[in-house]
């Protein structure tokens, strides 16, 4: 046992988590946090806005598998978290947040930048605290991680008052957990094991589709082993990308809104969908009375809350994906199903992935195809939101888990450069690429000076159309053609932007140009290298189910 403020009590309780960065930017309330954490063993990350600390944190998060911490100040430096912490409760990503506040005894006078986080996050964190004597402190902090990374992850917070983080508390951390009415199920039921297994067997025309819980999981590995000793075939959500290489032969592509042709038909088509760590969520599902209307479900989650609440399901099974799939593994075997397999490489004929190639303008598709080729597969890729997103989900193949880090559920512009930066600071000798818009990179746009300090080698793809693309699109389709404030006017020399900020940076306006200029990226190794690729400014995202519709209505290319 140690004597200590509460500030040095919550660095000491993050160096006993294993802590390894802390994304944060300083202020009055949170001060003596930062002073504490000026002799920390860990690396503090000076980020220039808060929003852009939390996706940090998530893309350390999501890379890594291990939670994410972050440090804000009160009033507006914790509610500029809120974005990101609404994202990271959207995708199940787990964040150790920790506001300072305002002195306890002014709590609730209007002081000087107060707010009242902890009411303003309860519905979009797992759990928030606020702390009013430092000797909670260790027993909140080990709590805190726990349901970050236990059951369904998710962003914990912690508001902590400046004058508890001056008391002084006898430290003595805590070996365990244990919180009333929090009980996560692990294991799966052997019964609804047994009998999803035998659904699998008597299955014609199976189709696996997994979501974000597999990588969560860290089941990727078991998953690869389901699909190919049934043979079935696999479709992933947008937040499943990497669970099965984009290059597998049972590999049908992502499904949903933007998805291929033929997963959206075969889980339109098939008799049984075995669902793994997914929610069934509005862009997948589009017309739910429609969606999937032949098949027996079998739905694998350990949030229970997510079984049945969209889809309803004929087995459920609330547990671990990668500790079900373990079990699931041992009681299936080889399908005989090459009719079924026969059908879908029909319609893989009939609809392939394509766009319309052309010799000289770049396309946005080709200069992502191109980015795989050459950065490679094993590279860990974000993205923002929008067209790019999607056409990166297509056309870039992942080879694994905790590469593809991308703002799902909540759907955040900015999310994908800070992102990439929190993932770098992880894997500091990866190839890490953010592929991004010209909309949605200048809403975080200030981290260059965060990556260009700190000396990461973030290559950043802007697909720059000059428009807010997805806002275009749906605005050419749906509501002729009145480009409504999408037309990004005012766009900035984004090459010279980045080289104010001493990174690296070319341009690109012609199909020829393309590979010299994501080499010359690659051959950049102390500072970020953005790539302003000039794309032709109409171009549409294919295969489109429009919002709300079912496969009839399914627009693909002309």
């Amino acid at each position: 046992m140690a004597k200590m403020t509460g500030a040095k009590a919550v660095v000491e309780a993050f160096s006993r988590e294993g802590v390894e960065y802390v994304f944060g930017l300083p202020g009055g309330a949170c001060l003596p946090l930062f002073d504490a954490l000026y002799d920390a063993k860990f690396k503090v990350i000076l980020v220039r806005h808060e929003q852009g600390a939390v996706h940090m944190a998530e893309g350390y998060a999501r890379s890594t598998g291990r939670p994410g911490v972050v440090i804000a100040t009160s009033g507006p430096g914790a509610t500029n978290t809120v974005t990101g912490i609404a994202d990271a409760y959207m995708d199940s990503i787990p964040l150790v947040i920790i506001t300072g506040q305002v002195r306890s005894y002014l709590i609730g006078n209007d002081a000087f930048q107060e707010a009242d986080v902890t009411g303003i996050t309860r519905p979009i964190t797992k759990h928030n605290y606020l702390v009013k004597d430092a000797k909670d402190l260790p027993r909140v902090i080990k709590e805190a991680f726990y349901l970050a990374t236990h059951g369904r992850p998710g962003p914990v917070l912690i508001d902590l008052p400046s004058d508890v983080s001056l008391q002084e508390v006898d430290f003595t951390y805590p070996d365990t957990v244990s919180i009333r009415g929090f009980k996560p199920t692990v294991e799966g039921h052997p019964g609804q094991i047994k009998k999803a297994a035998k659904m699998i067997m008597d299955a014609k025309k199976p189709v696996i589709y997994t979501g974000g819980g597999v990588i969560i999981s860290g089941a990727a590995r078991e998953l690869i082993e389901l699909v190919e000793k049934t043979g079935a075939p696999c479709t992933n959500t947008l937040m499943g990308l990497g669970g099965v290489p984009g290059t597998h032969p049972l590999f049908l592509g992502m499904l949903g809104m933007h998805g291929t042709v033929y997963a959206n038909k075969a889980v339109n088509f098939c008799d049984t969908l075995i669902a793994i760590g997914a929610r069934f969520d509005d862009r997948v599902t589009g017309d739910l009375s429609k969606f999937c209307p032949y098949a027996k479900i079998v739905h694998i989650d350990v949030d229970p809350s997510a079984i049945a609440k969209n889809v309803k399901v004929d087995v459920p099974i609330v547990g671990d994906v990668k500790q079900v799939l373990q079990e699931l593994n041992k009681q299936v075997g080889k399908l005989d199903i090459a009719d079924w397999w026969s059908e879908i490489k029909g319609w893989m004929a009939e609809s392939p992935l394509r766009f319309k190639d052309d010799p000289e303008v770049v396309r946005p598709q080709y200069a992502i195809q191109r980015l795989c080729e050459i950065l490679g597969s094993d590279a860990i890729v974000s993205t923002d939101v929008g067209q790019h997103q999607m056409w990166a989900a297509q056309y870039y193949k992942l080879s694994g888990p905790n590469q593809f880090l991308t703002s799902g559920g909540l759907g955040t512009m900015g999310y994908g450069f800070p992102a990439a930066i929190g993932a770098q600071f992880a894997f500091p000798d990866r190839t890490t690429v953010c592929i991004t818009g010209d909309g949605s990179f200048q809403m975080n746009i200030q981290e260059m000076a965060t990556a260009v300090y700190n000396k990461l080698p973030v290559k950043i793809a802007v697909i720059n159309n000059n428009f807010l693309g997805m806002v275009r699109q749906w605005q050419e389709m749906f509501y002729n053609h009145r480009y409504s404030s999408s037309e990004m006017g005012g766009n900035p020399d984004f090459v010279a932007l980045a080289k104010a900020y001493g990174a690296e940076g070319v341009r690109v306006t012609r199909k020829s140009e393309v590979d010299e200029a994501i080499r010359f990226a690659q051959s950049i190794k102390d500072r970020p290298c953005l790539i302003d690729f000039m794309v032709v400014e109409e171009e549409n995202v294919f295969p489109m189910i429009p919002s709300g519709k079912s496969l009839e209505q399914l627009i693909d290319m002309a």
